[in-house]
């Protein structure tokens, strides 16, 4: 068997070993994989693995030794699986391997928004507290959480979890779910509707899946109904934000800050309105790539790619 992972580089820059695949077949590891190249790549094998490269209809059709596509990610909008299920073609994922290092991300966006450490331990390596005539100062205000309310819109397990740690700091909760009230965690109240949630929430996370009812659902008509003091964090799917309309708000003060571990474009090749805006804070992508969450993600590659070796598929999505 022969086993091609496309864009390894992501999840194992080498810090972590694919070896125990050799017990099963030919293994053939590229660390990133240009469109034109994926057939090319992937002719011979029987077992592709890919995070972000394409794995179309059109790639597919090309590939006749096919039989499984291990998508190394929670997420597989990147197979074709209509075509795949259609030529008994097996596609895997890795469910919720990120789950306690996006949750973490969330938090650690928001202690930035309200606290700045690194601001102002940057200002201390600088000498401007040596030379304070106070023995404290602030380069911004300085905000306490406890009391305020946690809106968060997507209660998974991503979102429980953000609202555990949340509520450890003394914040009150507010969800928008599908969920009833009664199986709700102590200290978690289930939102009347999306209106209840913007206008109640000091900070607004978003932890639910992008589909056509949730894309942009953070728009012009949505954050006129925020407070402006809201803080507005997305560690989930970059398409969830309309970023003109988050960068108008920034830039004319009517909320307070917005955070964000993903981009509609990624990376942003042309650029994005928020990269420029004020009170915006992005990171790359990186919530999911903690060592320990990776491992998980490389050890269940791994362990998905046996089960199908040995008959007994687990983790199929289509």
């Amino acid at each position: 068997m022969k086993i091609v992972i496309l864009d390894g580089f992501t999840a194992n820059p080498g810090d972590l070993s694919w070896k125990p695949l050799e017990e099963i077949g030919e293994v053939v590891i590229y660390d990133r994989t240009p469109p034109s190249e994926t057939v090319s790549r992937a002719a011979d094998a029987e077992v592709i693995v890919t995070n972000k490269v394409i794995i179309s209809k059109e790639v597919m059709e090309q590939l006749p030794k096919l039989r499984y596509v291990g998508v190394a990610a929670t997420g597989y909008n990147v197979v074709d699986l209509e075509y795949a299920s259609e030529h008994g073609i097996i596609v895997t994922n890795i469910p919720a391997y990120s789950t306690m290092s996006v949750a973490q991300m969330a938090v650690a966006h928001l202690l930035n928004v309200t606290n700045r450490v690194a601001l102002h331990a940057d200002s201390v390596s600088k000498g401007e507290w040596q030379s304070s005539k106070d023995f404290c100062y602030w380069l911004t205000p300085q905000r306490e959480l406890a009391g305020e309310t946690f809106g968060i819109i997507g209660l998974g397990n991503t979102g429980l979890a953000t609202a555990r740690i949340v509520l450890a700091l003394g914040m009150k909760v507010l969800a928008l779910t599908s969920k009833a009230q009664d199986v709700l965690p102590e200290g978690i109240t289930k939102a009347k509707d999306i209106d209840d949630l913007l206008t109640n929430s000091d900070v607004i996370s978003l932890h639910c899946p992008l589909t056509a009812d949730t894309k942009h659902i953070i728009n012009k008509v949505n954050i006129a109904k925020m407070k402006k003091n809201a803080i507005v964090i997305n560690t989930g799917r970059g398409p969830l934000v309309d970023e003109e309309a988050v960068a108008e708000a920034l830039t004319e003060g009517r909320i307070e800050a917005f955070c964000a571990d993903v981009l509609t474009q990624e990376p942003p090749h042309n650029g994005s309105p928020l990269t420029k805006a004020p009170r915006c804070f992005i990171t790359p992508h990186i919530a999911w790539a903690t060592g320990a969450a990776r491992q998980r993600l490389v050890s269940t590659v791994i362990a998905n790619i046996k089960a199908f070796a040995e008959g007994c598929p687990k983790n199929v999505v289509n």
